[in-house]
């Protein structure tokens, strides 16, 4: 599916839906829609530029990417895209948070990525022709996606080869992480894993001894660890008794790091 399609696409679910009920906020149909203001170049260039993998980018070819791609909007919980969709469009997120998931014909979930702002992804539907998605992305916050086709991809790779470097490195960064996330399903105990999810959730430790706050359900960790919910929830009050976090609702706050970090290391 090209750029052009899947707008048409996500603009015809819009207005299909917009006297009924609402659908599921996980359907593909809820996906992303056009930002209001998106035509706006100079708002664009802005969140082009903060994307890493741009940082080098002479202002002239940032102008021009903003004329080429598409800002959309996709609400908390919706579907950008789902596992078997053929598309040739690659995401960069401005705002938010993404979730890649794998799924299993039974409804067994595993989420094998979060992702940040200022980052990219759905990068696999670019190798090869027509190469289908093998994941669904959704929505874990109001989030705020430029949509860049293969072909202005393609071609500025081509004028800008520390562009291709870069997102080389990241697509090696994650395979790596990856590979790391097998090695802990296949040797650590749910209580590690739990332990490591937390940790990656709450990002490099600021050094100032605040407790940091992670907003996620415990339904959500158990698919970023390969669980149970209930044993999530089981999992997550023996840390409390230990004093590693404290609980909230659909949120977590993390009191010991170390402890956490001597956890996510045990081997049983």
């Amino acid at each position: 599916m090209r750029l052009g399609q899947l707008l048409n696409a996500w603009g015809k679910v819009r207005r299909a839906g917009a006297s009924g009920s609402p659908e599921p906020a996980t359907q593909a149909m809820r996906g992303p829609k056009p930002a209001a203001g998106s035509t706006g170049s100079t708002l664009k260039e802005r969140y082009l530029s903060a994307i890493d993998v741009f940082r080098d980018l002479p202002p002239a070819e940032l102008e021009r990417l903003a004329r080429t791609t598409t800002m959309l909007t996709c609400a908390r919980g919706r579907t950008v895209y789902r596992a078997g969709d053929v598309s040739e469009t690659l995401f960069l997120l401005k705002k938010g948070r993404i979730q890649i998931v794998r799924e299993t014909v039974d409804g067994k979930r595993l989420v094998t990525a979060v992702l940040g702002a200022e980052t990219f992804f759905g990068e696999m539907a670019l190798i090869g022709e027509r190469f289908p998605r093998d994941s669904t992305a959704e929505a874990l916050d109001d989030a705020i996606i430029c949509a860049m086709s293969r072909r202005d991809v393609e071609q500025l790779m081509l004028s800008h080869p520390r562009v291709a470097l870069r997102f080389l490195e990241r697509v090696g960064a994650r395979l790596a992480e990856t590979e790391a996330m097998v090695e802990e399903f296949a040797f650590r105990p749910v209580a590690a894993r739990l332990a490591g999810v937390l940790l990656r959730l709450a990002g490099d430790d600021p050094g100032d001894g605040e407790p940091v706050l992670i907003e996620a359900s415990h339904q959500e960790l158990a698919d970023m660890v390969a669980t149970y919910r209930e044993t999530v929830t089981v999992t997550l009050h023996e840390f409390r008794k230990r004093g590693l976090v404290e609980l909230g609702r659909r949120s977590i706050k993390l009191l010991d790091r170390r402890g956490l970090e001597a956890q996510a290391e045990a081997e049983a």
